[in-house]
C-alpha cells in the first residue's frame, strides 16, 4: 500500500512538473530574446540570425536583439551562450566550425560542445566552392592535383582562419588527394578573396554565397564544389568527388542552439517557429539565391548531425595536425 501511495505521489509530482513546463512554454518568451552570432555583421550566419530575430519580433511581439560577438575563433560568442540562463531567451547561431573546436582547443575550450548546449534546429546548408586564381594554368581539380604533385611546395591556399569551414575543407581535400599546399589564414572571407584577386594566394575553398559574384564576373575560376551534387547556382561546376577525389564531401551547415537545460517545450516551440519561417516560400527563395538550401530539421536530427560531425572533423584536425594560427 505504501509503495502505491509513493507511486501516486511521484506520478502526481511528475504531472505537476509537466504542467508547469507546458505553462512555461505557453508564456514564453517573457523577456527580450538575444540571438548571439559569433561573427561580425555580414555573411550568412548574420543573415540567419537577423531573419530569425525579425520573425520572432513579429510573431511574439517581444524585443529580439542580434548580438554579434566575433573573436576567439567563435569561442567568445559560443561561451556567452553556454553560460547563459537555460530559459530560451539566449540563442546561438551555430555553423560547421563549431564541430572542429573541441579538437583544435582540447582542454582549453571553456565549454563542452555537446553537454553545454541544446540543439534547436539544423536550419540550412550550403557548399564550399574550390576556386583558383585565373593566372594559374589550372582548369579543373585533376589539373590542380597534377600541378601540386609536380610542383611540391609551390602552391598555397587561403582560409578565413584556422578551423573555419574552408580551412577544414582544404585539409580534408589534401588528406584524401595526397597533396600538400601551404596554408595562409585571413580574418574573414572578404580579405581572403581580395588576397586571391591580388595574386597572394592560389586556391581557396569558400561558401558559394561569398564567391558567386567573382565567379560569374570571371574574376575567379571555380573548379569544384564540396557537396554530393552540383550547386544550382553553379550547374557547370562539377563536384570535387566526381573530379578526381572520390568520396569527398563537406556539408556546410548552419543551426541554432540554446544553453543546456533549456526546457523541452520551449525548445519545441522555438523549433516550430523557426521551421515555419524557414519554410516560407520567400525565405526559401532568398536563401536559394545565395546558394543556401533550407533544412528546417527537428532538434533530434540536429543533435544527430552534431554527434556525427564532431568526431569527423576531430579526426581531420588530428590527422592533419591542424594548429590554431
Amino acid at each position: 500500500m505504501k509503495s502505491i501511495r509513493n507511486w501516486i505521489v511521484g506520478a502526481g509530482a511528475a504531472l505537476a512538473l509537466l504542467a508547469g513546463l507546458s505553462a512555461q512554454a505557453q508564456d514564453y518568451p517573457t523577456q527580450p530574446i538575444r540571438i548571439v552570432v559569433p561573427y561580425p555583421p555580414g555573411g550568412f550566419n548574420d543573415t540567419l540570425g537577423r531573419k530569425v530575430a525579425e520573425h520572432f519580433g513579429k510573431v511574439w511581439k517581444q524585443s529580439v536583439v542580434v548580438d554579434n560577438r566575433p573573436g576567439g575563433n567563435t569561442i567568445i560568442g559560443n561561451t556567452a551562450v553556454a553560460k547563459a540562463p537555460p530559459d530560451g531567451h539566449t540563442l546561438l547561431v551555430t555553423p560547421l566550425p563549431f564541430a572542429a573546436l573541441p579538437a583544435l582547443y582540447g582542454d582549453k575550450l571553456p565549454y563542452d560542445a555537446r553537454k553545454d548546449f541544446t540543439p534547436v534546429i539544423w536550419a540550412a546548408s550550403t557548399q564550399n566552392t574550390l576556386v583558383v586564381r585565373n593566372e594559374l594554368p589550372i582548369q579543373n581539380v585533376r589539373e590542380l592535383l597534377d600541378y601540386a604533385r609536380k610542383n611540391p611546395g609551390k602552391l598555397n591556399y587561403g582560409s578565413t582562419g584556422s578551423g573555419s569551414s574552408n580551412h577544414l575543407s582544404m585539409e580534408l581535400f589534401q588528406r584524401m588527394a595526397g597533396v600538400k599546399l601551404t596554408h595562409i589564414p585571413y580574418k574573414g572571407s572578404a580579405p581572403a578573396v581580395m588576397a586571391m584577386l591580388g595574386g597572394e594566394i592560389d586556391a581557396l575553398f569558400d561558401n558559394v554565397p561569398n564567391v558567386i559574384q567573382q565567379i560569374r564576373s570571371g574574376k575567379l575560376r571555380a573548379i569544384g564544389v564540396s557537396g554530393t551534387s552540383r550547386s544550382a547556382l553553379l550547374p557547370d561546376v562539377p563536384t570535387v568527388a566526381e573530379s578526381g577525389v572520390p568520396g569527398f564531401e563537406v556539408n556546410v551547415w548552419f543551426g541554432v542552439q540554446a544553453p543546456a537545460g533549456t526546457p523541452h517545450p520551449i525548445v519545441q516551440k522555438l523549433n516550430a517557429e523557426i521551421a515555419r519561417l524557414l519554410r516560407e516560400p520567400e525565405t526559401v527563395k532568398q536563401f536559394r539565391e545565395q546558394g543556401v538550401e533550407v533544412v528546417a530539421s527537428t532538434p533530434t536530427r540536429f543533435a544527430e548531425l552534431l554527434d556525427a560531425e564532431i568526431p569527423k572533423w576531430s579526426a581531420v584536425v588530428k590527422e592533419a595536425k591542424v594548429k590554431v594560427e
